[in-house]
């Protein structure tokens, strides 16, 4: 053990860091940590000096990391985990907690979740602060380094969406899958059978964080490949599509039946065997370390 190295970084150096991946921006950092722009960069260039890295290069007026700052991030976040979890050893009282809680998802998966995460910032965590983020730009690697809490998202549930260990699955919203259409689609007033299904043009939806689809796989072996047509990035996206076209959505049934984007499109249960899905929380584990995290987790559990 580097005694003379360890004695050189504190507390402080890490928490800057931390901060400065979040923000990417050294007079963001110091309103977060409420200290002047000239501390944080001289606590970052102490940084810099002990761990032999810039940490941080300008592009523009952002500042982006080093790969060395982006590999060690999960790892400073662990540690600041821990920590914090030494330091609040008493009962968590959420009514009283002032920090921020941070989310990431679909903006289609935000609007099944959206009451139960007003009554958290408005009844229980009324001091708290809410982000809620963009999975496109904030997924699992946003998890690792601690910019995000929690992220909750629609996924097969008979696959494993990814293999990270760190990272913990669990199954808050148990779901269906439906086929949405135009009620002038040609199929609107039929069954819809699997000749059907793949004689139609699809919309689908991309994430490159995640496998493909296991109803994808699933139709490809026992029949073939359907036609995506178009590929977006939301339920929301897709089912205006669905209103000007005659592309057919294939999504969760609980989006369906509360979306607005969804309302006025005729749905109909897939006409073959696609396995389960369902809406997952997913976290870091060491972040269960930090008490206000893990009420957060049991809250989420409990909302569906």
């Amino acid at each position: 053990m580097d005694i003379e190295g360890l004695s050189r970084v504190g507390f402080k150096h890490l928490l800057a860091l931390h901060v400065m991946l979040d923000t990417g921006s050294v007079t963001k950092a110091a309103e977060v940590l409420s200290v002047t722009p000239s501390s944080v960069s001289k606590t970052i260039a102490q940084l810099r000096d002990v761990l032999d890295d810039e940490l941080f290069y300008r592009d523009g007026t952002y500042l982006t990391p080093t790969p060395y700052a982006v590999k060690i991030a999960p790892l400073i976040h662990s540690m600041l985990a821990s920590m914090n979890g030494l330091l609040h050893q008493t009962r968590f009282e959420p009514t009283k907690f002032e920090g921020r809680f941070s989310l990431s998802m679909r903006e289609s998966t935000f609007e099944l979740f959206a009451n139960a995460l007003t009554k958290l910032t408005l009844e229980h965590t009324p001091k708290a602060k809410l982000h809620v983020m963009n999975k496109a730009k904030f997924g699992f690697d946003a998890l690792h380094s601690g910019q995000v809490d929690f992220i909750i998202l629609p996924h097969d549930v008979s696959q494993a969406p990814t293999n990270t260990k760190e990272l913990v699955w669990e199954v808050i919203l148990e779901d269906e899958l439906v086929c949405l259409m135009s009620p002038d689609h040609p199929f609107a007033n039929e069954e819809l059978t699997i000749e059907h299904y793949l004689s139609s043009q699809h919309i689908g939806i991309a994430d490159a964080e995640l496998n493909r689809p296991y109803f994808e796989q699933t139709l490809r072996q026992k029949h073939r490949a359907r036609d995506v047509k178009v590929n977006v990035s939301d339920f929301g996206a897709a089912a205006v599509l669905c209103h000007q076209s005659e592309l057919l959505f294939t999504c969760s049934q609980k989006w369906a039946e509360v979306a607005r984007q969804a309302k006025g499109l005729v749905s109909k249960p897939l006409p073959f065997e696609y396995g389960k899905v369902a809406y997952s929380l997913v976290w870091n584990r060491a972040s269960i370390n930090d008490h206000a995290i893990a009420w957060l987790c049991n809250y989420l559990r409990d909302i569906a």
